[in-house]
Order: C-alpha cells, then sequence, then structure tokens
C-alpha cells in the first residue's frame, strides 16, 4: 500500500500502481471524466501512469493553467504529425506549450509554408484528433533513441538526446506518431474538439542566430468549438488594441532603421505620456520618502564583473565600449542596481539614517535577437522606473510591505484592477543558477512570504522563478481582454550588498550589512505604456491623456475666437489643441474621434457671440453649449473623481 496526498492535505491509502484516474474515480465520476493531466511528487505524470511511491498528487482539468499546458503540449504532437503527413521530409524539433496554444519549430527543407496552407493543416489535425488515438509513454535507451533520429537524419533530436543520459530518454507514441517527450500528455487525442493554426515565423534553432533558421508554427486548441470560436473573436479584438497599430495612429512612438531596431523614438504626444507617468510616480515616491538620484548610461565591466551581472547577462550584452586606454573596458548599463550601490558607498551610513531610498528613471541597454523584438514590449534600450532601498533587518518587513502599497497605487490608479501576485523563489535543484548562501536566500524568501500574508494578498509561490540574485514577488495583471500580464516587480536582495561591501554603523557601534530591495511599479516605461494602450484601448485616464481637448474653428472667421478659447485653455492648465486646417468641421470631428482625444470644443458663430464652446465628449456624447469656466470645472472634477492620491486612498 501507499500514502497519497491530495491537495486539501487529505492522506488517502491505495494499493500500489495505481493511477492518478483510479484515483480520481474514487473521488467522484464527474472529476474522473474531467481530469486531463497530474503531478505527482512535483512531476508531471500522465492519467495512467501508476504510482509506486508515496507522495502527493494534484489532479488538473481544463479550467487548471497545468491542464492547459498539458492540453497544449498534446496538441503540439498532432500539428506535428499533421506536418509530417503532409509535408514528408521534414524534420521536426521541439513543440511546447506556450502561455495561449503552442508551437512547433520545424525545418521544411523544400517546402514552404504559408496561411493559404492552414486550412489543409487544421483538417489534417483534426482528423488525427477524431481517432481518440492514446499518448502512451515508454522509456528509450540512449543508443537506441540516438539510432531512431539518426536513421530518420533529424540532426536536431540527435543533438538534444546527445545532451541527455540513459534513464532519463523517454518517447511519446500515439497513432503512428512518435516523438521524443518527457511526458505530461491528456488521455487521447478525441479530447481535442477545435483546433486553429494561428500563425508562421522564423526562429533560430537552439535560439542562436548562427544556427539554422527554422519556421515555427503557432497553433491553439479547445476542448470545445464555442471556446475557440470567443478566443479568435477575443484575437480581432486584439488586434484592434494593438500597441504598434494605435502608438502609429495616435502618434506616440516610431522606430527608425536608421537609429537601429528595438529603439524606440518617442515622438511629442508620447513623450507628454511618459512625462505625466514620470511626474505622477515621482508624487508619489516623494510622499514615501524617496531620493531621485541619475547615473550613466555606461559604467566599467568591473563594475558588473563585481554585481555579478556579467557573468548572468555577459552574452546577452552588447559588446564591450573600448577606448583609447589598453584594457580598459566599459559595458553599456544593463542593470541600475550597481551604480545605486555605488552611490550608497559615496559615504558612511548610521542605523538612524536608514532606510535609505534611491529612485532613478534609469535607462538600460540588453542586446535582444531581432527576430524576438515586439514594438515596446522587446526592446534594446528601455527605462526604468528602478529604486533601490537600503534598509536594516529590522526594518525589511515595514518597506517591502510599503512598496507593496505603493505598487498596488500605480496600478489601481492606472485601471488594472485585476492582479495576483507571484513569488518567485530559487530551484533548489539548479543551485548554479543564483549567487549569495542558501542562508541568505531563505530570510530573503521568508520575507516576501510573510509580508504578502499579511497583505492578505492573493499570491502563488512559483519555484525556479527568481532572479539570479534574490527572490521576487511580481504582480500579475489582467487586463481588458481577461490576458494576463507581468507588472511591477519587487526583489529582496543579500548578495549585492555583501559584493559591493555595504555597511552602517548599527546601535552597538559595530558595522552591519544593509539589505537591498529592488522595485520597479511600472517595470519598464516602454513595456508598461505597450500594455496600457492595449487594455484602455488608446483611451487613457483624463488626467494621463497628452491631449485632453481639441478646439475645432468651424471656418477661417472662428480661428481667432478658438485662440482665444486655447489661452483660457492653458490659464485652467488643461491640454488643448486647436485644429486650424482648411477641412469641414465634419472631417476635424470624425479624425479627432479617430485619435481618441477626450473632448472637441467647437466654436461658431454662436459659440463666439456668446462666449462658449459645444462641447461632445469622445464617443460622441453631445454636451451641449458650456461657458469655459464650466468647461474646465468639468475636466477638474473628473479629473478628481478619478486620479488618486498617494496615502489618501
Amino acid at each position: 500500500m501507499i500514502h497519497i496526498t491530495l491537495p486539501d492535505g487529505k492522506t488517502v491509502t491505495y494499493p500500489k500502481g495505481i493511477t492518478p484516474i483510479e484515483v480520481a474515480r474514487g473521488i467522484s465520476e464527474g472529476l474522473a471524466r474531467n481530469v486531463i493531466s497530474a503531478r505527482f511528487n512535483n512531476r508531471k505524470v500522465e492519467t495512467v501512469t501508476p504510482l509506486e511511491t508515496d507522495g502527493s498528487l494534484v489532479l488538473y482539468t481544463w479550467n487548471d493553467e497545468e491542464g492547459k499546458k498539458t492540453f497544449w503540449h498534446s496538441s503540439s504532437h498532432v500539428l506535428a504529425q499533421a506536418l509530417e503527413m503532409l509535408y514528408p521530409g521534414i524534420k521536426l524539433t521541439i513543440g511546447p506549450a506556450i502561455d495561449n496554444g503552442f508551437y512547433y519549430d520545424v525545418d521544411f527543407m523544400d517546402h514552404t509554408v504559408s496561411e493559404k496552407d492552414f486550412p489543409a493543416i487544421e483538417q489534417k489535425a483534426m482528423e488525427i484528433a477524431r481517432g481518440k488515438h492514446e499518448f502512451k509513454m515508454r522509456e528509450v535507451s540512449k543508443a537506441d533513441a540516438l539510432s531512431y533520429y539518426e536513421d530518420h537524419e533529424n540532426q536536431y533530436k540527435v543533438e538534444l538526446i546527445e545532451n541527455l543520459e540513459d534513464g532519463e530518454i523517454t518517447f511519446c507514441d500515439h497513432d503512428t506518431f512518435t516523438d521524443l517527450c518527457r511526458g505530461g500528455h491528456i488521455p487521447n487525442t478525441g479530447i481535442i474538439k477545435a483546433f486553429k493554426v494561428l500563425n508562421v515565423a522564423g526562429a533560430y534553432w537552439r535560439g542562436d542566430e548562427n544556427r539554422p533558421q527554422l519556421t515555427r508554427v503557432y497553433g491553439i486548441s479547445f476542448p470545445k468549438q464555442k471556446e475557440l470560436t470567443n478566443y479568435l473573436h477575443l484575437l480581432e479584438e486584439a488586434k484592434k488594441r494593438d500597441h504598434r497599430k494605435l502608438g502609429k495612429e495616435l502618434e506616440l512612438f516610431t522606430f527608425s532603421q536608421k537609429v537601429g531596431q528595438g529603439l524606440p523614438l518617442w515622438l511629442p504626444k508620447g513623450a507628454a505620456l511618459r512625462e505625466r507617468l514620470e511626474d505622477f510616480l515621482k508624487k508619489a515616491q516623494k510622499k514615501a520618502g524617496y531620493e531621485m538620484v541619475v547615473s550613466p548610461h555606461i559604467g566599467q565591466k568591473e563594475l558588473y564583473v563585481t554585481s555579478g551581472h556579467y557573468a548572468k547577462y555577459g552574452e546577452d550584452s552588447f559588446q564591450p565600449i573600448h577606448t583609447p586606454k589598453q584594457d580598459e573596458e566599459f559595458l553599456l548599463k544593463p542593470m541600475n542596481c550597481p551604480h545605486h550601490c555605488e552611490i550608497y558607498n559615496a559615504r558612511p551610513y548610521s542605523y538612524r539614517e536608514l532606510p535609505k531610498r534611491f529612485a532613478e528613471f534609469g535607462t538600460v541597454y540588453r542586446y535582444e535577437q531581432s527576430g524576438e523584438l515586439h514594438g515596446l514590449t522587446r526592446v534594446r534600450g528601455f527605462t526604468q522606473d528602478d529604486a533601490h532601498i537600503f534598509c536594516t533587518h529590522e526594518q525589511l518587513d515595514q518597506e517591502f510591505k510599503e512598496v507593496i502599497d505603493l505598487s498596488l497605487y500605480v496600478l489601481t490608479s492606472l485601471g488594472f484592477d485585476n492582479y495576483t501576485a507571484q513569488v518567485s523563489v530559487r530551484d533548489p535543484e539548479t543551485p548554479e543558477k543564483y549567487i549569495g548562501s542558501v542562508e541568505n536566500w531563505e530570510r530573503a524568501e521568508a520575507a516576501i512570504i510573510n509580508a504578502a500574508r499579511e497583505k492578505e494578498m492573493n499570491f502563488e509561490i512559483v519555484p525556479g522563478e527568481a532572479a539570479f540574485y534574490g527572490p521576487k514577488l511580481d504582480f500579475m495583471v489582467k487586463d481588458a481582454l481577461g490576458r494576463k500580464w507581468q507588472l511591477g516587480t519587487i526583489q529582496v536582495d543579500y548578495n549585492l550588498p555583501e559584493r559591493f561591501d555595504l555597511t552602517y554603523k548599527g546601535s552597538d557601534n559595530e558595522t552591519h550589512r544593509p539589505v537591498m530591495i529592488h522595485r520597479a511599479p511600472f517595470g519598464s516605461m516602454e513595456r508598461f505604456v505597450a500594455l496600457l494602450l492595449e487594455h484602455t484601448g488608446g483611451n487613457f485616464p483624463l488626467w494621463l491623456t497628452p491631449v485632453q481637448a481639441m478646439i475645432l474653428p468651424v471656418s477661417e472667421k472662428h480661428e481667432k475666437y478658438a485662440q482665444k478659447v486655447l489661452k483660457s485653455m492653458e490659464n485652467c492648465e488643461i491640454r488643448a489643441l486647436v485644429d486650424a486646417r482648411s477641412e469641414t468641421v465634419g472631417k476635424k470631428i470624425r479624425e479627432t474621434e479617430m485619435q481618441k482625444l477626450p473632448f472637441m470644443l467647437i466654436v461658431g458663430d454662436q459659440e463666439m457671440d456668446q462666449g462658449t464652446v459645444s462641447v461632445r465628449r469622445h464617443g460622441g456624447e453631445d454636451l451641449g453649449a458650456q461657458s469655459v469656466e464650466a468647461f474646465s470645472d468639468l475636466v477638474k472634477n473628473e479629473i478628481n473623481s478619478t486620479l488618486k492620491r498617494f496615502k489618501e486612498v
């Protein structure tokens, strides 16, 4: 007999060799019908895997994230089989599940695949799915695995197998198809009821641009056709909200090949938007006791060797900058934290002076492969709303909780009310990924978990997602379309203070090591603006939008009055412009609507005679004729009702 512990903490005794699906059936037939995946002792298993030892068992359905990943990973096998049947001689590489669906990287040899081929691939995949083929795992020796793929002349799978050891190699079979796979599959292909190929893209083998370029085929699948229909509708809505499209239409930012890939150029309206976001956070930071600092865009290589960033980020950094002086090397700044450590080191501190909170909107640079670049969400140069807090061990708990308060203020003020938290801790099985002592890691992880609990946050603990120098708390938000994004992060760091020999004099007159907290509520200005654009569809809050009102003179004779209205708007601190183009007022109204400006102020004969403006809200609502003072009050009241004040909420 073996003892199985279920997620509710209950331990049940079962015969040795029982399977997860049999455990599910023992709980309820309804559960058994819906279980599609399982995890035993933190390892993914099949629903029919015999359980031979005591352990913890988690059962997953389609409604669980892990269940979806298993469903989509299984679907990638079906996609791979369909591609092999339609395009003989191709070479398959890897096909993982991703956040929304799955992909398979394929060397299509002499074949090409484009959008016109998608219906045929989908049809073939559904034919396979309807066969209700069971997924069956089997262990294979390294020699047999190599022989199998050498016979198939698949050098990609051979390379993968060469890096594995005997005893850890498994194949997955379904129907006539076999693939190298670690496991975690749905019971059979028949559960897949809807299948869609989404797009194709180029991808380098193992992410190395010096290796062969493959074709990445993206797909998604569902257990119900209706879910696919809803998802495709969501995709259409997402296309309308694509920040790259909206950024161009609203004249916020652009890119230039001459400037370089992944280096955004902020246009006047975009720069104004950034400035208002920065001012918004600076006001809150000032109330929270932060001091602004400025650090250079480059630093000596030794700075990043000391911090540990060079060892971890060296390959992803730009090439060193060599000066005329022999053996002198600089790097473009990939992180702000080493600079802030040296700012702290500029003078000695007493415990009475801590915490020190240094903040900077610091631009950093990291090399990204061209295929990984994507609008503002993946760039090579970006500005972090970075801050680093240096505090005593006794202050850590309170400081961390106050950073949580500041981060939540930022998110909720900008409409991201639907959020959870993720506590990222180290993976104890891969200690080489991290720096610092186990003791420091345990202290840091405990501090974050305790703070999250005291704040009564909805959070999950995720092993293996910590930064290399410390654990972190990430805010996971859902946007208006239900998509999940990581926004804002807080990290506890015992390691950099040691590496930079940071100290303070304690009440005992002895030297002590401070604790460091890394914090960035926006994350980066670029990515935050991108997500805010897609969340709002470009309809920014009134207090944030670069232009709050467009003044539209009906004809040339009304332009002088329009300019007078503009002066009044400026005196009332309302951001407005005059559209003095020689176009019809109807065309001006349509184009202003397209620019998503909150208000239009139309001025003609009547308005000029009465000293008023005719107010229209974005979306078409006619608010009628108003005095400039009344409109100003309307704007101020709306801003005051929507913009929260930090420490006043």
